[in-house]
C-alpha cells in the first residue's frame, strides 16, 4: 500500500502538529512504505513548507512534497508552445519563488495566464479587477485550487475557490484546475513514487477535495477527523470513505 498524505489538517492544524503524526511518518519510512505529501496550500513555496514541517518534527524531504504550485508549473511547462509562460499570479506568501525558480515570468503586462492561489487579504477589489480585465483581454485562467475554505488556528477561512468562481462567472471562462481534485494532480504524485492508482490510498481531511477526488481516480480514501473535517458535511455529501480515522496517528494500527 502506498500513500498520498495531505498536509494541512492531517499533519498539522494551525500552529500545532497533530499528536502522533510525526511518529506515523517515521513508521512509514522505517517500514519502507512509499508515500508523497500533497497539498493545495498555495501561500508557501515548497521549500518553505518543507522547513515548516521539519520544525514541527517531521522527517520530510522537499522532493517528497507535491503542491498545487508544482502542478501549475508542470502544466505550463508541458504546453506545446513553450513560449507561453508569462503569468499574473494572485497570491500571498512566497509561493512566487516556485514559479521564478522554474523560469516562469511573473507580470501583469500581457500575461498568458492568470494564476489564482489562496491570496488571503490580497483578494482586494483592485487585484480581482485586474485579473478580470486580463482575462477579458485573452489570458487563460488557472486555478491552483478551488477549495472553499480551510482551517486556521483561529477558525475557518475562505480559500481560493470562491474567488475563482467569481472570475469564472464574471468572464464566462472556465478555470483550468491543476491542484486537487484534478486527475492530473494525483497522476503527477503517483508517477513520482511509481504507483498505480489501485495501489494507493489518500489520507485527507476534506471529504470532497481529498476523498471524492481520489476515489474518482481509483485511489482508496482514508478520512481523518482533524483539520476541516465536519461530520455534518460528510453525512450530507453521500461520499463513503474506505476508512475513517480519528487522526493519522491511528494509521499504524491498520498496517
Amino acid at each position: 500500500m502506498n500513500f498520498l498524505i495531505d498536509i494541512n489538517g492531517v499533519l498539522y492544524v494551525g500552529k500545532k502538529s497533530v499528536d502522533g503524526a510525526a511518529e506515523t511518518i517515521d513508521f512509514l519510512r522505517e517500514n519502507n512504505y512509499r508515500f508523497r505529501f500533497i497539498s493545495n496550500a498555495t501561500r508557501a513555496s515548497r521549500k518553505t513548507l518543507c522547513e515548516k514541517l521539519r520544525k514541527f518534527g517531521f522527517n520530510i524531504k522537499e522532493n517528497e512534497i507535491f503542491t498545487a504550485s508544482v502542478a501549475a508549473i508542470n502544466y505550463i511547462k508541458n504546453l506545446k508552445n513553450s513560449e507561453k509562460g508569462k503569468c499574473f499570479l494572485l497570491y500571498t506568501g512566497d509561493v512566487n519563488l516556485d514559479f521564478r525558480d522554474k523560469g516562469i515570468t511573473l507580470t501583469d503586462k500581457d500575461p498568458d495566464f492568470v494564476v489564482i492561489g489562496d491570496a488571503g487579504e490580497n483578494f482586494t477589489f483592485e487585484n480581482m479587477n485586474k485579473a478580470f480585465n486580463l482575462l477579458l483581454e485573452g489570458s487563460e485562467l488557472i486555478a491552483m485550487e478551488k477549495d472553499r475554505y480551510w482551517r486556521t488556528s483561529s477558525g475557518l477561512a475562505l480559500s481560493a475557490g470562491p474567488f475563482v468562481k467569481a472570475l469564472e462567472f464574471a468572464t464566462g471562462k472556465n478555470a483550468i484546475l491543476v491542484g486537487k481534485p484534478s486527475e492530473s494532480f494525483f497522476k503527477l504524485a503517483l508517477e513520482d513514487m511509481h504507483s498505480k492508482p489501485e495501489e494507493a490510498t489518500i489520507i485527507g481531511d476534506d471529504i470532497i477535495t481529498d476523498i471524492q477526488g481520489a476515489k474518482r481516480f481509483g485511489i482508496k480514501g482514508m478520512l481523518v477527523k482533524t483539520g476541516k473535517y465536519r461530520k455534518e458535511l460528510v453525512k450530507s455529501s453521500g461520499i463513503k470513505p474506505d476508512f475513517v480515522l480519528e487522526s493519522i496517528a491511528e494509521l499504524r494500527s491498520y498496517l
